[in-house]
């Protein structure tokens, strides 16, 4: 996930983050969450997140939607967040 945080709300992200990140590397068939901010923009975070499957995310995303977090998540950002899904290749 890409988002552009709000500048008042880079700290509160950053705790809240802290907060919930247990809880996601634990979620089934997580196998690890970083986050990132951007050097040049500290408002510009990405979580980089390594699943099982895309199902084992989208059912994460689901469950966070139902709990409200990313209803949290929302109202730290300054615009929509992006989520993206990558296919790593043998190259």
């Amino acid at each position: 996930m890409e988002g552009p945080v709000s500048t008042e709300n880079i700290a509160n992200m950053k705790t809240y983050m802290a907060e919930i990140l247990p809880d996601a590397r634990a979620y089934d068939g997580c196998n690890g969450v970083d986050v990132y901010f951007n050097m040049d923009d500290p408002g510009n975070m990405i979580l980089f997140e390594h699943w099982d499957s895309r199902a084992h995310h989208e059912e994460y995303v689901e469950w966070r939607t139902e709990t409200g977090v990313m209803a949290k998540i929302g109202a730290m950002l300054s615009g929509p967040p992006s989520i993206r899904y990558f296919g790593k290749t043998d190259t």
